[in-house]
């Protein structure tokens, strides 16, 4: 028994029957004798997760400061209107453009991080300027092209406000696809940018409707007569002085939306509009003054800046988790429902084991996206470090092409399923909340609007799965002829010891060994891979084509990226857990094996199919689900407080630190809902039930009630 666990039985003698009681059910009381509990050192935990103490303390000195500044005032955000909402939006701007010019890129970057989460609307609004115009300049200019933007006021967001104008009302995911044209005129040296069908509006453009004065077009190339893809051109929507629009230019506001409402998204029109043939970007295709095009040797090249989104979203679907999951495991902590026979204190919601099924695999799985986040964000970097310096004729080219091809489709696969996990998530914290977590206030219906978006944009999450889908069934095919493959599916170059294999442990308890849990789940993707490709040889020799082939097995295309994608989670979480030592590594390993275990439950039927598990083996890892959500629940409150978020970061009552959350969630709901005179009694409910009747004024006595002599 800890210390402070000590000191509260010592207190505890000193009580009398009501003063336990009350202490018993007391809020505070609760969260105090769950944060007794831990096992484990919550500040070293916070340090692992954040990436070292400078980190942490940057965190937290970038918390206060938004809690501090007025123009980040958010306990009243669920009580404005869109407009209201919009305004705020622009206004947190000026604040934001002080720490970028003051901060280096990695604070500044670790400052939107933390934004995101207090209010995501804003951080994309930023970051339509910043990561995706910006972003388009940095990627697709020339050193010149840059500089120029540059000094237009692009970086400054001095004179110009950028959008990013990809997106068409009738195109998304397929890129190739998309309808602006953007055609060569010899005679003017200008390029022509043109709307030609309602579906090659631009739509879900974010800052259009209202605020942008420039945007990075993504158009089709036409040059000669002859079409060269899609390439990024930057082309001037408003005049900056009087924000009218410029001539061919059509924009309105695509309305209210799901969420995040406080950023302006609009559709675009544009009509012969005519710009210099320096607004092209130039710095991979290139159109010289007589209209010879010159395009790149290696296109793949171009796509490693595209993957930074994706990456980014493994990374936020973790932090979102551990946000939503704060809230319901700090609120089921406190929260009594019903007291078991011979009790008359109530019983906490957190220990009923049904709770802890709702929600402890989640925070297991929560922890398994953070680890995996920082591997991709490692990954990421890697990859472009190599990739800036690329060019044909290197002799690692192979090498580099090989680490880009895998960052691209595990970076489609983990956005896709991280971002549908993180979902399900915070929607599961809502109902664990009850009645209570349907009131905007707790903050849980508005982090799922909010994040709904994610499953869709960067790319389709299905569409981003059926591309890692291609990708396995391509490395299946090349390891088939010996090649070795990239470490992320290096298991298919087992394959042979793989399919067919059992689990071979001596003694069930065994199966807890997270090495036998990686066995299995490279088992059980070797076949699934295998049948995808299969399918698809069996495709090809009946006369299709690749891309009809690859159409045709979308299903087990889908369902192999699936497993290898729970695989690979648990893979770096389980390689994260091992490089930990002591008390930090016991808590951590329960984690683990606890998403492990329930992650191949989950998918327990490709385990039997493929027999890696028997039937009883089954039954064993459902009874160890059952007791890990009991050691992990022990430690529930530690764990969420090693996320380390404020109150203000969490923004709900139901999550406070301390555990107040009745007094709090009262005071909110009174502050935001003032009492004073009846909005409506004398215009619509005093008419309503002082309207005349066909029966008069007369009241019957008797109310309808039948004659007792009718009763005898």
């Amino acid at each position: 028994m800890s210390n402070s666990q000590n000191r509260l039985q010592a207190l505890k003698q000193h009580l009398t029957p009501e003063q336990e009681y009350a202490n018993s059910v007391d809020p505070v009381a609760s969260m105090s004798e769950e944060r007794a509990k831990a096992a484990f050192d919550i500040r070293a935990l916070t340090l692992l997760l954040d990436g070292g103490e400078k980190v942490t303390e940057l965190k937290e000195k970038i918390m206060q400061e938004l809690e501090r500044d007025p123009l980040f005032k958010m306990d009243d955000i669920h009580d404005i209107s869109k407009s209201e909402l919009r305004e705020r939006t622009m206004e947190k701007f000026r604040s934001m453009l002080h720490h970028l010019q003051n901060e280096s890129v990695e604070t500044f970057k670790k400052r939107m991080e933390i934004v995101s989460l207090v209010d995501p609307g804003f951080w994309t609004r930023f970051g339509v300027h910043y990561g995706l115009f910006v972003g388009a300049l940095q990627s697709n200019a020339t050193p010149g092209q840059l500089g120029y933007w540059f000094e237009k006021g692009a970086l400054a967001l001095n004179g110009l406000i950028g959008c990013f104008a990809m997106t068409e009302i009738g195109h998304g995911s397929n890129v190739p696809g998309l309808e602006t044209t953007a055609t060569f005129d010899e005679g003017s040296d200008q390029f022509i940018i043109h709307t030609p069908t309602l579906t090659a509006t631009k739509w879900w453009i974010g800052g259009a409707a209202h605020s942008a004065t420039h945007a990075s077009v993504f158009a089709q190339l036409v040059v000669k007569g002859k079409r060269y893809g899609t390439k990024c051109f930057i082309v001037p929507l408003r005049d900056p002085k009087t924000y009218n629009t410029l001539p061919g230019i059509n924009i309105g506001d695509i309305g209210k939306k799901m969420g995040r409402d406080g950023i302006d998204n609009g559709w675009i029109q544009f009509t012969h509009v005519r710009i210099p043939r320096g607004y092209m970007l130039q710095k991979h295709t290139k159109v010289s003054r007589t209209g010879d095009v010159i395009e790149p040797k290696l296109q793949q090249l171009t796509y490693g800046a595209l993957l930074q989104g994706r990456v980014a979203m493994v990374a936020d679907s973790g932090h979102v988790s551990k946000k939503a999951l704060s809230i319901a495991i700090r609120y089921a902590a406190v929260r009594r429902q019903f007291a078991s026979a011979g009790n008359k204190v109530e019983t906490k919601l957190l220990d009923y084991p049904i709770h802890q099924r709702r929600l402890m695999p989640l925070l297991a799985q929560t922890f398994a996206m953070l680890f995996t986040g920082t591997e991709m964000t490692n990954m990421y970097n890697l990859m472009m470090s190599r990739l800036e310096g690329a060019k044909e004729g290197d002799s690692d080219l192979d090498e580099v092409m090989e680490i880009l091809k895998e960052t691209h489709s595990t970076s489609a696969g983990l956005k896709a399923f991280c971002t549908w996990n993180c979902l399900s998530t915070i929607e599961a914290c809502r109902q664990a909340c009850g009645g209570h977590g349907y009131s905007s206030y707790t903050g849980l219906a508005a982090m799922y609007q909010d994040f709904a978006v994610q499953c869709t944009w960067e790319g389709d999450n299905t569409i981003l799965t059926l591309q890692l889908g291609r990708y396995l069934i391509s490395s299946y095919r090349e390891a088939l002829k010996g090649k070795k493959l990239s470490p992320g599916v290096g298991y298919l170059n087992n394959r042979d010891q793989l399919i067919g294999k059992r689990c071979q442990v001596k003694k069930v308890e065994d199966i807890l060994d997270p090495d036998v849990i990686i066995e299995g789940w490279q088992v059980v993707c070797a076949n699934v891979v295998r049948n995808a490709a299969l399918e698809f040889e069996e495709c090809l020799k009946r006369g299709m084509k690749t891309d009809d082939a690859y159409e045709q097995c979308s299903q087990s295309r889908l369902y192999a990226a699936k497993l290898h994608s729970y695989s690979y989670l648990f893979n770096r979480f389980a390689d994260g857990v091992s490089k930990t030592t002591g008390s930090q590594n016991v808590i951590l390993t329960k984690l683990c094996l606890l998403y492990g275990l329930f992650s191949i439950e989950e998918n327990a039927g490709a385990f039997l199919q493929y027999e890696y598990f028997t039937p009883a083996q089954i039954e064993f890892i459902r009874s160890n689900v059952n007791k890990l959500c009991k050691d992990v629940r022990d430690q529930a409150i530690p764990l969420v407080d090693s996320f380390n978020l404020t109150d203000y970061i969490i923004n709900s009552p139901l999550g406070r630190k301390d555990g107040n959350v009745y007094v709090a969630y009262f005071d909110q709901v009174k502050r935001s809902n003032p009492q004073g005179e009846h909005p409506y009694f004398n215009k619509l409910i005093k008419p309503l039930i002082e309207r005349d009747t066909e029966a008069g004024e007369i009241e019957d006595e008797e109310a309808g009630l039948e004659d007792e002599e009718d009763d005898e």
